[in-house]
């Protein structure tokens, strides 16, 4: 059965030809991510440069950002100016089609507009016909609150956005299974109750989406891509997002995992698209085993998610290009996954993430530790908590020298992007030398563990001490202030916590998104700061 599988996961990777072969060159990938969001962008880019590849990015100002919706119609220039040399494309039809992932929410294009530029795609693939082609996109997101939106939802969501996501609760819920009378009155009183105006246009942009969506899942059919997928952005078990996501499912099933899957995540897919693309590249199928801590484990349905994370680490190693076994014996990943052994899924601010030794923490460090002690490439999926390290695991890992004898590491925004992304460089950092894999821990220590779980939670608390106008969200004047405390707070956690690597000689915090959330730090030996800046 295990062979069977294989053969047919070898022959959905595309040949290379004798002639690509014979001349030996860098491999050119085009990469255009959804956003220019250091994690969207430089830090997925870099993994792939580091075994070697090419990877050709657009530039930063004609990637969407948080006030800048993108810019489509240049984006897609910039694609055939590039594409003539490439051996892989690994796009994002948000950022062709919107001009980014903000811009799926917050366009004002009309459904003519957005569909002609998914006909695009056709054009494309006519013209490179040899080009291996992945593309991923999104389902819109629907925020529990207009705080959860990150002002990145139109205006009315801030003020109704609690409204909205317990309305499509209730829609989904009603296809799905059907409603009690009480919840029935809910939904009908919601209706009346959010304005008629938001609730309509909220909805138009959602059904400008899911056509879109379509369209791509029908191109799909017709060869334009090698493989699509649709990442469910922040969703829940009921929402509009599942909801939407079973309509697409249904309408692409004839196609296969091989070729189209809706997923939960988004941040990460970026990341499975490139390793897809060096897995067919190399024409690799890798191996992976999954282990979970004790309890819940696969079948924790995790915040930001509507499935089991079982089932979302099983897409996402698909999407990869790679397969699940159940033994460690021959794996080219062994995947351990931190999660809660009562399946809950914490905060990184939360105030029990004080590095206190919880309920599974030395047991999840002991089997991290037996794996590499005999030899296994071993990936962390740090899920215990959303948005930031678990100080608990990190300080064991940190106390047991294992931080730099594992091969992967994330514990970033949401665990489905947390997992997805060590899924791929975990595939990947097998082909680096140690020196490589370091430098890629090095990355996700700062940012999951340094700044996500510790330093942003307490330069937070103290913004109202610092001079200038701003919040958590709109930095404004007390940008550089947060910047310059930031970097002096990573030095001394690193000080603290890691090796006495040259290349965190300087360390660097900047707010290229004007908020908090997310973080690009630079470090690098003395007087060459801007060696990672693009």
């Amino acid at each position: 059965m295990l062979m069977a599988v294989l053969c047919t996961l070898l022959m959905a990777v595309p040949t290379v030809s004798a002639h690509h072969k014979a001349e030996n060159k860098v491999e050119k990938i085009l990469y255009i991510p959804h956003d220019n969001r250091p994690i969207s962008d430089k830090q997925t880019a870099e993994v792939v440069k580091k075994l070697g590849y090419e990877v050709v990015v657009p530039p930063d100002e004609m990637l969407g950002s948080r006030d800048d919706l993108g810019k489509p119609d240049e984006l897609w220039n910039w694609l055939q100016q590039n594409a003539q040399d490439a051996d892989a494309a690994v796009i994002s039809s948000d950022s062709m089609l919107y001009g980014s992932l903000v811009g799926s929410r917050k366009h004002e294009y009309s459904k003519n507009e957005v569909l002609s530029r998914a006909d695009r795609f056709k054009a494309f693939r006519k013209e490179h016909p040899k080009m291996q082609l992945y593309v991923f996109g999104s389902i819109m997101r629907t925020p529990r609150t207009g705080e959860a939106s990150g002002h990145e939802e139109p205006g009315y969501y801030r003020n109704y956005g609690s409204d909205i996501f317990r309305y499509t609760v209730l829609k989904d819920k009603s296809e799905m299974e059907g409603l009690t009378r009480r919840e029935k009155k809910e939904y009908e009183f919601l209706g009346r109750l959010i304005p008629q105006k938001a609730l309509s246009d909220w909805m138009g942009r959602r059904e400008k989406n899911f056509a879109a969506n379509e369209k791509m899942i029908q191109l799909t059919r017709t060869n334009a891509f090698n493989y699509f997928v649709l990442g469910r952005d922040d969703n829940a078990p009921y929402s509009q997002t599942h909801l939407e996501s079973r309509h697409l499912s249904a309408e692409g099933k004839d196609l296969g995992k091989t070729r189209f899957q809706a997923m939960a995540g988004i941040d990460e897919i970026g990341m499975l698209m490139l390793t897809r693309a060096v897995n067919d590249i190399r024409r690799d199928v890798p191996f992976v085993f999954v282990r979970y801590n004790w309890g819940r484990g696969e079948f924790t349905v995790p915040s930001y998610s509507d499935e089991k994370i079982g089932d979302s680490i099983a897409s996402a190693i698909t999407a990869a290009g790679g397969m699940q076994v159940k033994s460690p014996d021959k794996a080219d990943l062994v995947l351990t996954v931190n999660t809660n052994p009562n399946g809950r899924t914490g905060e990184a601010n939360d105030r029990d993430n004080d590095g206190t030794p919880r309920e599974g923490t030395k047991y999840f460090a002991d089997i991290v530790s037996d794996y590499v002690a005999k030899g296994y490439p071993v990936g962390v999926a740090d899920i215990a908590y959303a948005n930031g390290s678990d100080n608990a695991l990190m300080n064991e890992l940190r106390d047991r020298g294992l931080l730099f004898k594992i091969r992967a590491y994330a514990g970033w925004n949401t665990p489905t992007n947390s997992t997805g992304f060590v899924i791929g460089e975990g595939m990947l950092t097998r082909h680096m030398k140690d020196d490589a894999v370091d430098h890629l821990l090095i990355t996700r220590y700062l940012d999951d563990w340094a700044y996500q779980a510790n330093v942003r939670n307490i330069i937070a608390r103290q913004l109202t001490w610092l001079r200038g106008d701003g919040v958590y969200g709109n930095l404004d004047s007390k940008m550089d202030a947060v910047s310059s405390r930031s970097s002096r707070m990573m030095t001394r956690f690193v000080e603290n916590n890691l090796p006495p690597f040259d290349s965190l000689a300087e360390i660097q915090v900047r707010f290229p998104w004007n908020r908090m959330f997310e973080a690009d730090i630079l470090h690098s030996a003395k007087q060459d700061i801007n060696y990672f800046a693009r």
